[in-house]
C-alpha cells in the first residue's frame, strides 16, 4: 500500500491516519468555528477569501473522514471523493497566500499550481477507480489509490509545499533587506505561513529520520497537526495582513 506520507511507493492506496471519530468531529468543530470567526471579523479581501477557503477545505476534510468512519449520509466512496477534492485545494490555495503576503503581483505559479489542481479535481470526481477501497480502522481512515495515481498525488501535493517553502525563504531574504513597515509586516507574515508549512513537514521528516518504520503512521502526524496550521493563520497571519471589519480605528475614520 502507498502511502501519502512518501512521494513514491509500490503499494496500492493512499493513507490517511486521522485518529479516532471523535477527534475528527473536534477538529472539524475547531475549524467550523475558525472560519465563522474569520468571516465575521475580516473583510473578505482576496487573502480574507483564501483564508476562508483554507479553513473550510480543512473542515470538510475532517467532515468527510468522520462520515466515511461512521456511515452517514453519502457512501464511503463518495466522500472519499468530496474529502481529496477539498485536501487538493490546499497547496494552491498556500502558493495564492503567500504571493498575496509578499506582495507579488506576478502569479504564473499560482496558474500552474491551480491548474494541476483543476486536473487532480477532475480524476477524482469522474474516474470510477480513482479510489480501490476505503476502510475505516476506527482510529484513522484508509483512502487506497491505485499506484500511480497515489504517487502523482503526492508529488503534486509535497511538490506544491515544498516550492512554497523554497519560494518563502527567497521572499523572507528579500524582505529582510528593506527597512519598511510594510516590508517587515509581510516579513512576519511571510514567516508564520513558512512556520505553518513546517508544522507538516517537520514531523514528517523526523519521524522518518529517527525511525523509518514509522512513515505508515505519518499521514496521522500531518493531519493532526492541520488544526495548529489553521490557528497559525487566524490568529497570526490574518491580524498582521487581514482587514478587519469592526476595527476601531476604521469605526473611528467612519464618525469623523
Amino acid at each position: 500500500m502507498l502511502y501519502l506520507g512518501r512521494f513514491m511507493g509500490k503499494g496500492k492506496g493512499v493513507q490517511f491516519n486521522c485518529f479516532s471519530p471523535p477527534v475528527m468531529l473536534a477538529t472539524l468543530i475547531t475549524e467550523s468555528l475558525l472560519t465563522i470567526y474569520t468571516v465575521w471579523r475580516y473583510k473578505m479581501t482576496v487573502l480574507g477569501r483564501l483564508a476562508v477557503f483554507t479553513l473550510i477545505a480543512l473542515a470538510a476534510f475532517q467532515l468527510s473522514e468522520y462520515h466515511v468512519c461512521t456511515g452517514y449520509g453519502f457512501s464511503a466512496e463518495q466522500w472519499s471523493r468530496i474529502g481529496f477534492v477539498m485536501i487538493t485545494t490546499l497547496p494552491p490555495l498556500g502558493i495564492h497566500v503567500l504571493h498575496v503576503l509578499a506582495g507579488k503581483p506576478r502569479r504564473r505559479l499560482v496558474v500552474a499550481s491551480y491548474a494541476t489542481m483543476a486536473a487532480f479535481i477532475v480524476f477524482f470526481l469522474t474516474y470510477r477507480a480513482a479510489f480501490i477501497g476505503h476502510k475505516c480502522t476506527g482510529n484513522y481512515v484508509i483512502f487506497q489509490m491505485g499506484p500511480w495515481a497515489g504517487g502523482a498525488y503526492g508529488l503534486y501535493y509535497y511538490g506544491w509545499l515544498l516550492t512554497a517553502l523554497l519560494l518563502g525563504w527567497n521572499w523572507a531574504n528579500e524582505l529582510m533587506r528593506k527597512a519598511s513597515k510594510v516590508a517587515r509586516r509581510k516579513l512576519e507574515t511571510v514567516r508564520g505561513l513558512m512556520i505553518g508549512y513546517l508544522v507538516f513537514l517537520i514531523p514528517t521528516a523526523l519521524a522518518n529520520s529517527v525511525k523509518p518504520s514509522t512513515r505508515a503512521g505519518i499521514p496521522s502526524i500531518m493531519c493532526g497537526f492541520a488544526v495548529l496550521f489553521a490557528l497559525i493563520l487566524v490568529f497570526y497571519i490574518l491580524p498582521r495582513s487581514g482587514e478587519r471589519k469592526h476595527d476601531s480605528g476604521d469605526l473611528t475614520k467612519a464618525q469623523s
